[in-house]
This record gives C-alpha cells, sequence and structure tokens, in this order.
C-alpha cells in the first residue's frame, strides 16, 4: 500500500487502510480491519479484523480495538482506552460466547476517549463526547457530553472545540447549541 506508512517493526495485514495513515512499533492491524485515511495508529496498538476506523483517527499506544467496535471520523483514543464486545467473556469452550452474540460500540465523530477509559460492550458514545481518563462508560453517551468517573456520569457539556459549555450553550469560540434527545445540536 503506497500511502501508508508501517514501521518495520509494526505489522499491517489489511488490504482496507487508507491513504496517508500511519502504523507504528510494535502496532498490528489484522486482516480484515478497516482503517480510514490520515489515521495515526500508535505504538503497541492492536485493531482487530472486523473493527472499522474512520478518518483522521488518532489511536494511542496500547489501545486495542475489537471487532464489532466502530469508530466514526476524527476521533481521538488515548493512551490504553480500552474497549470491550462480550457482556460474558469466559475461556472454558462450554461456555464462551460465539461472535454473533458479541455487542457493538459505536464513537461517534470527533469524539475523545481519554486515556485508560473503559467502553463496556452494546453502547454508543455521541458525536463530539468527552470522555475522562479513566472513566468506566456503562450506557450511551450523548452528544456533547462530558463523562467521567466510574460508572461514568455526566458532569457537563462541551462544545466541538473542546471548552467546556456555560449554562447558556454559547461557547467563546461563537458556536452555540440546543439540547435535543440526544444531546446538543449545533443552532450555527
Amino acid at each position: 500500500m503506497p500511502d501508508v506508512f508501517v514501521h518495520p517493526q509494526g505489522l499491517n495485514e489489511s488490504t482496507q487502510v487508507g491513504a496517508g495513515t500511519r502504523i507504528w512499533a510494535f502496532a498490528h492491524v489484522m486482516k480484515n480491519a478497516v482503517i480510514g485515511e490520515r489515521c495515526n495508529i500508535g505504538e503497541g496498538a492492536f485493531i482487530e479484523g472486523g473493527a472499522v476506523l474512520g478518518n483522521y483517527v488518532t489511536v494511542k499506544n496500547g489501545v486495542c480495538v475489537w471487532d464489532r467496535v466502530t469508530i466514526e471520523d476524527y476521533v481521538f483514543l488515548g493512551p490504553h482506552a480500552t474497549f470491550t464486545n462480550d457482556k460474558i467473556p469466559r475461556s472454558h469452550p462450554d461456555y464462551r460466547t460465539a461472535p454473533d452474540d458479541w455487542l457493538p460500540i459505536r464513537i461517534g465523530e470527533g469524539a475523545t476517549i481519554g486515556a485508560n477509559a473503559t467502553i463496556v460492550c452494546g453502547h454508543t458514545l455521541g458525536p463530539w463526547c468527552f470522555v475522562g481518563a479513566g472513566a468506566v462508560v456503562t450506557r450511551d453517551v450523548p452528544a456533547h457530553a462530558l463523562v467521567v468517573g466510574n460508572p461514568a456520569r455526566q458532569i457537563g457539556w462541551l462544545c466541538r472545540c473542546g471548552r467546556r459549555l456555560p449554562a447558556s450553550l454559547h461557547c467563546a469560540c461563537d458556536l452555540a447549541y440546543r439540547e435535543t434527545p440526544d444531546g446538543l445540536a449545533s443552532t450555527g
């Protein structure tokens, strides 16, 4: 793949990696993983077959993205962020769940997942949300929500630019928002 950089100690087995993507040392992208354009896959990251990453996704060191996890464009995954795909993981062959029983995760455009955060399978994180470092997400996160803690709970709203929004939902960068059933929506 001529427009993809793979570090000499990185491993890319996928034929579906977009132009300008960089895969660093000790990172492993498996066959059937889909990676968009201009992504940055950090050292020691693992992208399993069946995982989908959009364009301009940053995957910091030590992140594992499993089958049934979909990451939309412009998402930032902090160091050692963790995803799951099996609600009842068992190693014993009599009790293992089949891949068809695994639950998906969807991370919306522009979202940020902080270092060491854990996202439990079966949930959707809305566009431009922010999951604080070390948070454990056990339910859906609305668009533009700021969540922290274990279990993660919402403590505010964030603008696309990353600033915390005041009660007026008007940001210093001149973007304004209104509340919707799915979180916040821009009013221009």
